[in-house]
């Protein structure tokens, strides 16, 4: 039980205040017990500030893979999947066999052999060194 001292308008009164159960709380005025209900506390609703961010300049939306059409007896090398081109082995210009290595493409930190999948010339490359591509953008063109 906690005991407090009041002076109201030149009153002494000790008060006692004991136990709180079900919103009523027992005390004790100058040896007199009462029984007080305490009124439910009203909790507002929360205060929701909404705050501007300034995020910075906007990030363009992402590109559309690159495409290249293809003239009769072309083949365009397509990216399989997204990822970083981490190095070239030809040139334009440049004879590559079916089987030839023609590029490195990374994706989840695993380096993916591109295959020139047709005999031929280099005719085009339509990206550069560590571009991000998307999957399907044309990377090469095979004549």
């Amino acid at each position: 039980m906690k005991e407090y001292k009041y002076k109201i308008n030149g009153h002494d009164y000790n008060v006692k205040v004991g136990d709180i159960d079900n919103n009523i709380a027992h005390i004790e005025v100058n040896g007199v017990p009462y029984s007080v209900e305490l009124e439910e506390e009203k909790v507002a609703a929360p205060v929701i500030k909404r705050v501007a961010v300034d995020a910075g300049p906007a990030k363009p939306a992402a590109a559309a893979p690159k495409k290249a059409t293809a003239a009769a007896g072309e083949h365009v090398i397509e990216s399989p999947l997204p990822g970083v081109i981490k190095e070239f082995f030809v040139k334009e210009g440049q004879q590559v066999k079916a089987d030839d290595v023609v590029c490195i493409l990374e994706a989840m930190k695993m380096g993916n052999e591109i295959h020139a999948g047709k005999d031929g010339v280099v005719k085009s490359i339509n990206v550069a060194k560590d571009e991000s591509v998307l999957e399907g953008t044309a990377i090469m063109v095979i004549a």
